[in-house]
């Protein structure tokens, strides 16, 4: 299709609203990604008896996921810079939708975390390349209230699913229950590549005021597969950015992997699988409150604070120290629905980094946005790797004492507490250009 380029009075013609379309879609997909990965902690218990899976095991086959999705992540970001998000997209949901519908019929260990792998291969440059549309289709002071969103109903998504699945597993096995889930991504995918162009200017609903609107941000959806490595090797931020996302995931797997078990386990929370489904949904309930209210008051603090700069370095810090001292609180009470609201306020607290963290990705990545995320969003999956089969080692090693694992990760928020200071989150990686 043809682009279409706006006349001279474009600036007066009231802008169409089409870019909100992308933010609609990637809020959908987010719902959908969190969806297929972590239906898999509430069949944990189903699966691990029976396929007599230990608890070191079921950490491997989280794990297994992890790696994988850390591993292709930059190549997917990769791809997303260089060949657009459009197709990259499409490829991305249907290799994960099939893998989700297989995990239904593996018959052992070894098949499970083998699919669980090609799983996580295949969702891997999802949220890179949503980031590298967010760069292309918003302008500047739309993009982190859009992270905003799309991380909000993310992490809703997820926090919905242990009562969705417990429904599900009322009416059909943990097998079959995958293949449903996965057959959803198929319905997502065909509608985005008949409407998604990766230029703004293609698609005739965007009208000559949007395209005016979208001047600046339209320059990078041209094709970008030079990025330039060594100036983000050598960039201090960026190497911070690796670090503190590391430091934000490692906990928050937990609330994605181990959490059913904790809260049905004797020696955590021992409750029955009902109740311990319902306050399954405090974390990625309350993280999505906080990813809302970073996203809208973000703009405001900036003004406050006098730069944008100020305003993620402030939110980001005081995000992961709050998250520290919250789960600090969750161990030390014993009342399971106070301590399950003290967890779901650390994740509350987690995810006051997160919008902040991903526009830093655009505003410092610019054309290379799908890159930059890719590389974050890998470190954040080696934790993802790293945290599972530790807290099953950790389980292993001190008979199942679940406190020993939470103030590990109470620790790694307060490292990520110290990063921040020293990140510069607005200039851009070639700047001098």
């Amino acid at each position: 299709m043809a682009s279409h380029t706006a006349p001279a009075n474009a600036t007066t013609m009231p802008a169409s609203n089409a870019r909100k379309w992308v933010i609609v879609f990637a809020i959908a997909l987010a719902i959908l990604a969190y969806i297929d990965r972590v239906c898999i902690s509430m069949a944990a218990p189903h699966m691990s008896r029976d396929l007599g899976l230990t608890k070191v095991q079921m950490g491997w086959v989280f794990s297994a996921f992890a790696i994988a999705y850390a591993l292709f992540e930059v190549p997917g970001g990769w791809l997303g810079d260089k060949m657009g998000p459009r197709k990259v997209l499409m490829r991305i949901v249907v290799w994960w939708s099939a893998f989700t519908a297989i995990t239904g019929g593996v018959g052992s260990y070894v098949q499970l975390l083998a699919v669980r792998a090609l799983f996580g291969a295949g969702e891997a440059g999802c949220f890179p390349n949503l980031t590298k549309a967010f760069t292309t289709w918003l302008p500047n002071e739309e993009r982190v209230r859009a992270q905003g969103f799309m991380w909000t109903f993310a992490r809703w998504g997820g926090a919905f699913t242990p009562p969705l699945v417990a429904i599900v597993f009322t009416l059909v096995s943990w097998r079959f229950s995958f293949v449903l889930f996965g057959l959803l991504g198929i319905l997502w995918a065909v509608p985005f590549y008949l409407w998604f162009r990766d230029n703004p200017a293609d698609p005739k609903s965007v009208n000559a005021g949007e395209l005016a609107l979208l001047k600046e941000a339209s320059a990078n959806a041209t094709g970008h597969g030079d990025v330039p490595w060594a100036k983000l090797l050598g960039s201090r931020s960026v190497w911070l950015l690796w670090v503190q996302y590391f430091c934000l995931s490692f906990p928050w797997y937990f609330f994605i992997t181990w959490l059913p078990t904790y809260l049905q386990d004797p020696n955590g929370r021992g409750l029955n699988e009902a109740t311990a489904s319902t306050y399954a949904i405090f974390p990625l309930l309350f993280g999505g409150f906080g990813s809302l209210f970073c996203g809208l008051v973000s703009a405001p603090v900036a003004r406050m604070l006098g730069s944008t700069g100020r305003a993620r370095r402030s939110l980001a810090t005081l995000g992961f120290a709050a998250a520290a001292g919250f789960l600090v609180l969750c161990i030390n009470t014993g009342n399971p629905l106070l301590a399950m609201i003290f967890m779901g306020m650390a994740s509350f607290s987690n995810d006051l980094v997160m919008p902040g963290a991903w526009g830093t990705c655009m505003d410092v990545g610019g054309k290379y946005a799908g890159s930059l995320s890719g590389s974050m969003n890998m470190m954040g999956n080696l934790a993802g790797f790293v945290a599972p089969p530790l807290g099953g080692y950790i389980l292993q090693s001190t008979n199942n004492d679940w406190n020993t694992f939470l103030y590990v990760m109470a620790g790694v928020y307060f490292v990520g507490a110290f990063c921040w200071p020293f990140i510069d989150p607005t200039t851009p990686i070639d700047h001098d250009k």
